[in-house]
This record gives C-alpha cells, sequence and structure tokens, in this order.
C-alpha cells in the first residue's frame, strides 16, 4: 500500500459503507521526531459515509485491553437528528473487523473500563448508567449486558474495576536468570474486597459530577449490591477524577472541580460487605494546589485542569497534573511522601516521648514540571510494571530498558510526545505535518486556518510498545513505538528485551501482539529457540501451565519469516490436539468418587507410556475399563473428534517417507516423543470406546473385511514413538532423519499380505529401503540405476530402472538417494487402507 500523506492521518480504499477501513503505515522518516522512534502502522476510518451520519462522541472514550482489543466510542445520528450512542470492539491485529454495539445508553458515553481478563468491559454515561457488557460464548463480536448499575441524573467521570488483588513486578535485571519466578514476582498486594477464603469479589466503583462514589459489588450468585456515598460531607461539583488502590486493599480517589485555583482532592474509600449490604467508608486525604497557580507569572494563565491522572493503578503515591489555557498547556508530577513534622522546643520538655520519636505527615511534593506546551488533549499512561524508585529508574537506565517508563502527551495541533514519567522530559516524538524544533517556544509556532486534526483520546497497550488514538474526525491510528526509543542497541540486548517482554506475556496470559511489530524476520528463529529453552527451565508443575501459550507464541513469531512458516501448521495442530486430549480425558471418571489414586487420564498416561507392547489389546487390559464407560449419545457426538484423531495418526504414518523435508506439514511430530505419546493414549481410548458403541469409531476404506485397521494403526505409531522416545534421540535424529520411518517401514512392507502401500510424494535413501526390505527379497543397493518396488506380498521384488526415470536429491545422511514409483499397473494388496480424507 502507498504511504499516507505525512500531513494527514492516512485514508483508506473503497469499502463497505459503515465499516472502518484500515491503511498500513507511513514511509520511513516522515513521522520520526529529533529524539525518539514513533511510526505510524495503519489508520481507519470511517468509509462511504455521509459527514452528518457518523460524529466522535463528546467526550470521547477509549481503552486497550490486555487481548489487544481496543473499545471506543462514536455517535451515529440519524435522520431525525437523533443521536445513538455506539460502542466499537476492534482487534488490533485485524483492523478491518470491527464489531459495533448499539450501547443503549440515553446520554453520552463518558467512561469504558477493561477488566483485568480483557473479557468484559464497562461503559458509563452521562446520565448515570453503567453497563457490565460480557463475551457470549467467548466471541470477541459477541457482546451482551446483562447486569449494571445506577445513579439516576449524575453523570459519571470516572470508573475502575475493583482490584483483584494480583501484581507482578518486572526485574529487568535478572532477565537472564533461569526461573521466570526471578524474573517476575508477586507482589503483596490485597484485594480491594475479599469473599470467605480470601477470593477476590469483583466489581466496580464510580465516582459522579456530584461528588458522590458509588460501588457495586459482583455476588457468586449473580445478585448485584450497590451502594452509594459521598465522598466528603461537603458535597461540591467533581469535573475530573480518578482512582487508583493501594496494597492495603484501601481505594484513593482523586477529584477536581475544573478550576486550577481550587484544591485538587484526594479521598480514602474502603468498601466492606455488613450483613449482606454494602458499605462504602470514605476519609480526607492531603490535598495540593498547582504550582503553577502559586507563581505570580502564571497565575492567571492557565485557568482550567484539563487532566488529572495517577500514573499507576496500583500506585496511588503519584499523580499527573495538567492545567491549560485556550491556546497552551502545562504537566506537573506530584508524589505523595511522608514527612517528619518539627515539634517546638517547649512541646519536647514536656513530654520526652515525642521528641524521641517524631512525629509523621502525608505530604504532597512536586517531582518535576514542564515548559509552556501546546494545548494537551489527550495523555496516555504505561501499563507496565515497572517500579520508579531512583533504584529501579537507575537499573532501567543500565539496562537499557526503556519500555513503560514514559506516557504519552497528544497535543492539539496534531503533535504526540513521549515524556518520561517523572522527569517529563521529551523521549520521543511523533509529528502528523512537517517535524518542527522542540525548542522552539510554542507561541512563536505559526497558527493554522482552522483546527488541525489531533488526538481527543489515547491508550498505550499493555507492554507499551504500541499507542492508539482517536483523532477529532473520528479515525483510529496505530502507531508502533520503539524499544530503545531510538538509543543504539546491541542486536543481542535488542533480542534479550523483545524476549524478556514474551516471557512477561507468557506468563501473564495478555496477548503479545504490539511484541510483533518490533521483530524483524531475521530476529525469528532465535526468538523461538531461546523462547523454547526458557521454557524448558521451569518446573513441570509451570510447563504444563504455560504449555498452550508457548505453542500460540511460537505460531505466530514463526509467521513472521518465510523460513519459519512452514511450522505455523505444526504449532496448530499440536494445539487442536491438546484441546481434543483434555476434552476426552475429562469426560473419564474414576470408579469410586473417594479414591486418593491418580485420575483415570493419569492413569492412562503412566500405563502408556509404561507399557510398549504393539498390541493395543494388551494394553487395554492393564487399564480400569470401567473408568471409561459413557453414555452413547455422549460417544456418538465425539465421532468427528476421535475421526479427527485416527486421520491425523494415518497422515503422520503416511508422512514418513517425506520426513527429511522440513516443509511438509507435520515434519516436527515424527520427532516429538510426547506428541506421538499423547495420540497412542487417544488410540488406546478410541479402541474402549469402539467397544462400547462401534459406530464412534474412525470410518476407513479397506480392501479386505477382517483388516484391523486401529489395531495395525497402534502397531505402527507405537513403532514410531518408541524409536522417538529411547532408541533415537532428538540430536541423533537430526543426523540421522531416516531412523523413525525405518522403524516403521520394517513393519509395514515386511507385513504379509496386510502391508499399507500410500501413494508416496517424496524420495527416500537407497540404505533406508535396503535395511526395510524382507532380506530373502531380491533388493540390493547398488550405485547406478534406480529400483522400483512392485509390491508383491509376502516378499518384496525390485526391479531396476533406467536413469532419467526417476530423479536424484540430496539428503542430511548423504549419498545417493532413490526414487520409489508405483507402477499404475499394480493394484492394491489385500489389506491396504485408505483414510476417507
Amino acid at each position: 500500500m502507498a504511504a499516507p500523506d505525512p500531513g494527514r492521518w492516512g485514508e483508506c480504499g473503497s469499502r463497505q459503507p459503515g465499516r472502518l477501513g484500515a491503511r498500513s503505515g507511513q514511509e520511513p522518516g516522515t513521522v520520526l521526531g529529533a529524539v525518539g522512534i514513533m511510526e505510524l502502522v495503519y489508520v481507519c476510518e470511517w468509509e462511504n459515509w455521509a459527514k452528518n451520519t457518523y460524529c466522535p462522541s463528546l467526550p470521547l472514550a477509549c481503552a486497550w485491553s490486555c487481548r489487544n482489543l481496543i473499545a471506543f466510542t462514536t455517535d451515529l445520528r440519524n435522520d431525525d437528528q437523533d443521536l445513538t450512542h455506539m460502542i466499537h470492539i476492534l482487534d488490533t491485529e485485524h483492523p478491518w473487523e470491527v464489531h459495533s454495539v448499539n450501547s443503549g445508553h440515553s446520554e453520552a458515553i463518558t467512561c469504558l473500563e477493561w477488566d483485568q481478563s480483557g473479557s468484559r468491559l464497562l461503559s458509563a454515561d452521562a446520565d448515570g448508567h453503567i453497563k457490565c457488557w460480557s463475551m457470549a460464548d467467548h466471541l470477541a463480536n459477541s457482546w451482551e449486558s446483562s447486569v449494571g448499575s445506577q445513579v439516576e441524573g449524575d453523570s459519571i467521570v470516572a470508573l475502575s474495576w475493583l482490584h483483584n488483588g494480583v501484581k507482578l513486578a518486572l526485574h529487568v535485571e535478572k532477565s537472564g536468570a533461569s526461573s521466570f519466578g526471578e524474573k517476575f514476582s508477586r507482589v503483596k498486594f490485597s484485594p480491594s474486597l475479599t469473599l470467605f477464603g480470601g477470593k477476590p469479589m469483583e466489581g466496580w466503583i464510580a465516582v459522579t459530577v456530584s461528588g458522590l462514589v458509588t460501588v457495586s459489588l459482583l455476588k457468586p450468585s449473580g445478585q448485584v449490591l450497590t451502594s452509594t456515598e459521598s465522598l466528603c460531607r461537603l458535597r461540591g461539583r467533581v469535573a475530573l477524577a480518578d482512582i487508583a488502590f493501594t496494597g492495603g486493599g484501601n481505594i484513593v480517589v482523586a477529584a477536581a472541580d475544573g478550576s486550577s485555583a481550587s484544591p485538587v482532592k484526594f479521598y480514602k474509600v474502603c468498601v466492606s460487605v455488613v450483613s449482606e449490604k454494602c458499605r462504602i467508608d470514605t476519609e480526607i486525604l492531603p490535598s495540593l494546589f498547582m504550582r503553577c497557580t502559586t507563581d505570580p507569572n502564571r497565575k492567571d494563565r492557565f485557568p482550567a485542569i484539563t487532566h488529572l491522572k495517577f500514573l499507576a493503578r496500583d500506585m496511588s503515591e503519584q499523580v499527573l497534573l495538567c492545567a491549560s489555557s485556550q491556546t497552551s498547556s502545562l504537566v506537573e508530577c506530584w508524589s505523595l511522601r511522608k514527612e517528619g513534622l518539627p515539634v517546638n522546643n517547649i512541646f519536647q520538655q514536656i513530654s520526652p516521648v515525642v521528641g524521641d520519636k517524631q512525629p509523621m505527615i502525608l505530604k504532597w511534593r512536586i517531582l518535576s514540571a514542564t515548559n509552556d506546551l501546546d494545548r494537551v488533549s489527550a495523555v496516555a499512561l504505561p501499563k507496565l510494571p515497572i517500579s520508579l524508585t531512583n533504584t529501579d529508574l537507575k537499573v532501567a537506565s543500565e539496562t537499557q530498558f526503556y519500555p513503560g517508563l514514559g506516557l504519552v502527551l497528544a497535543f492539539q495541533d496534531g503533535s504526540v510526545q513521549m515524556v518520561h514519567r517523572l522527569s517529563l522530559q521529551t523521549m520521543a516524538a511523533f509529528y502528523s505535518s512537517t517535524p518542527r524544533s522542540l525548542d522552539e517556544p510554542a507561541l512563536k509556532r505559526p497558527r493554522t486556518t482552522g483546527p488541525a486534526v489531533h488526538f481527543k483520546a489515547m491508550q498505550l497497550s499493555w507492554t507499551s510498545l504500541a499507542l492508539v488514538g482517536i483523532d477529532n474526525h473520528g479515525k483510529l491510528s496505530m502507531l508502533r513505538i520503539s524499544p530503545s526509543l531510538g538509543h543504539p542497541l546491541e542486536p543481542k540486548l535488542a533480542l534479550q528485551h523483545l524476549l524478556f517482554l514474551l516471557e512477561y506475556c507468557m506468563v501473564t496470559g495478555y496477548d503479545w501482539w504490539d511484541i510483533l511489530l518490533h521483530v524483524q524476520p531475521g530476529m525469528v528463529q532465535s526468538l523461538v529457540e531461546r523462547l523454547h529453552e526458557e521454557y524448558t527451565r521451569q518446573k513441570p508443575a509451570l510447563q504444563q501451565v504455560l504449555s498452550t501459550r508457548i505453542l500460540a507464541m511460537k505460531a505466530s513469531l514463526c509467521k513472521l519469516s518465510p523460513c519459519t512458516v512452514a511450522r505455523v501448521c505444526d504449532y496448530h495442530t499440536k494445539l487442536f490436539l491438546m484441546a481434543i486430549t483434555s476434552t476426552l480425558k475429562s469426560l473419564l471418571r474414576p470408579h469410586f468418587l473417594n479414591t486418593p489414586d491418580k485420575s483415570p487420564g493419569d492413569r492412562l498416561a503412566e500405563i502408556c507410556a509404561k507399557i510398549t507392547d504393539v498390541d493395543i489389546d494388551k494394553v487395554m487390559i492393564n487399564l480400569k475399563t470401567e473408568e471409561f464407560v459413557l453414555d452413547m449419545n455422549t460417544l456418538q457426538a465425539l465421532q468427528q473428534l476421535l475421526q479427527w484423531v485416527g486421520d491425523f495418526v494415518l497422515y503422520l504414518l503416511v508422512s514418513l517417507p517425506n520426513q527429511g523435508s522440513p516443509l511438509r506439514p507435520g515434519h516436527s511430530f515424527l520427532r516429538d516423543g510426547t506428541s506421538l505419546g499423547t495420540l497412542r493414549e487417544l488410540m488406546v481410548v478410541i479402541r474402549i470406546w469402539g467397544l462400547l458403541k462401534p459406530s464412534c469409531l474412525p470410518v476407513y476404506t479397506a480392501t479386505s473385511d477382517t483388516q484391523d485397521s486401529m489395531s495395525l494403526l497402534f502397531r505402527l505409531l507405537t513403532k514410531l514413538w518408541i524409536c522417538c522416545e529411547t532408541l533415537c534421540p532428538l540430536a541423533v535424529m537430526r543426523a540421522q532423519p531416516v531412523n523413525p520411518m525405518r522403524a516403521w517401514w520394517m513393519s509395514a512392507v515386511c507385513c504379509p499380505a496386510s502391508c499399507w502401500c500410500p501413494a508416496w510424494t517424496g524420495f527416500l535413501p537407497a540404505t533406508a529401503w535396503s535395511a526395510a526390505c524382507n532380506p530373502n527379497s531380491p533388493c540390493a543397493c547398488a550405485s547406478a540405476g534406480h529400483l522400483l518396488c512392485q509390491a508383491t506380498p509376502p516378499l518384496c521384488s525390485w526391479m531396476a530402472l533406467p536413469g532419467p526415470l526417476a530423479s536424484q536429491r540430496s539428503t542430511t545422511s548423504g549419498g545417493c538417494t532413490w526414487a520409489l514409483t508405483q507402477l499404475r499397473s499394480v493394484k492394491p494388496a489385500p489389506g491396504v487402507a485408505v483414510s476417507p480424507c
């Protein structure tokens, strides 16, 4: 796609009316600031719509979930000029697919907030109504609102889910440690409210424009407990508010009336349940005045407070304030600290105890402030849990790990800047028009005749490597933020930082799409290998928990390089195999419910791993078949899953002659003893269920009615599994890729009157054929000519063919290769079985 005009946010091609279109990033260098790198990835806009149909909602709300789903609002105007308030859900990986929901709110939507799992969304409006949206059937394009609360006629200015007590700390200096527990430690943090047994209680808290705080609690029964209380006895107007949480389980609310001459007030909110009713207790905390209002030279220049944000959701000690005029803004960062209260000497003499221990008070201290800026239109704060102590900031500087250290400011002139969270110094910049010097005073910059396109709402991703903004025309822009922020990094160090963030997403379960924006094709192989190495270092219990996540992560990484794209199919197949295995094993029930023994699924895995017999019936007799008894209707409903397992086993066995080619799907399974062992377990389960209900068995087309396809498949699969597990370790198999095939072919070819002859599409070394054929057959290896198998049971007879009739191909084992060509006149031998797929 052609790059959009640097002076605009971009346009899209023609699409369906009322949908969002997407466009790829700009040309390199058109969006680079002087001190950092922020690049445009794509722009989405509403296409083919009348200008009076869609319009940005005021105020514009936007939220980014840990699943990389973005929710934002617009208003839809009909012919009667009535507004419908819409909520749009967008997947960042597929921005052309947007699901729009009629919110049902009667007034403008003021707040959107995702929960920690990214599966539920809160929306609040200017009439005091709050709705909780959840996925229907776990689908991102299907949403429903079943519960909610309201404060009639009172606009909601701040909204948040209650804290669940889960908080991680990132230790960048330990990124080379082997254990994930050393890299990502659990921080002691109490939930806002707990149920019996310490389980966190779900719910949300909101602040209204009239100074009320409302809390809604979701009971396990589905009932909603709601309570409303005033923030203080003397209620006042609240134009801006934000919510944060403390480690002790309390909630802190910051509120301002919008005037810079008024103080910014802070309140502590405690939530409890007494006699099945929600109770709210509030307490006033120290307040502050912005420094710009105490400076005589600036006292009247910034009359309004336009932005009020805690620097982190679980960090109530640091707050960001922005005061603005019509054309300019000023940003200040404040911190709450404990300070000693000086005591007069007279009181120290009266009470010596006071003199021994100085009284402590909480006091707000300013950390940093900016010079005059263009008017700030939006603020985005990082969600990456980087601690902001001086020690941690020094470690981040030494390790050159920059994600999570900056917040983003958008200005009305269309520019975007990332500044340090504490010092407020510029770290990176993005310009929607011609770049201008950052040192140039804002008042001297030429003003445009009309309002510039600028962001009205912004959100940073959960790893701070991507930024989304909604502008005043309703367009959505996605920017990627360089992890190095323009600093020169060694390739090894850059790779280590990306690996560290991928591990963080693996541990937390967050989506990693924003990290993939910075992965180059040459990094994929190294990232996959190092990710697997770090995974194998973890404890078995943790590996089991992370098994599906690492497969999905490997699949998404391999899509980025043409050299590894062939592996994607195998990773997805392993995910599907794991899902089928867990589903089928979950249906097994112990014969006695109070037995302290292992679960039926664990016993099945243990017995199949211990017994290496190729006879499936001999494996079955060691199992408690009563644990496999299911309802007949359930068994019949599972037939399609059982058919997939049988077809996949047959496909793997047929693919053995091509196992030297990594481009063929299923290549990694032939060397994966764990997956082959899982397939053996499923074959045993299918065999038992087939005895209960034969119609649930996989269906094969065979030339002989006496052929036991399941038994033969299990025998061949066991041969391959034994070769992978014991006879041929992974390192040896890489050097000798024909060994698994040889173990199978010795059983298939030499099996009297019942050998399976699949249609070969690949090539096989002659050494494999000479080792696999019956010793009594006349076949032999020769340095010239090629051999053709006549497929005449019970012995294999070979015929020399001229060289031009078969092609040669090198293999990893070296030497001449031999092509197997079937004669068209040869008919299938008795017992040949072919899958219907």
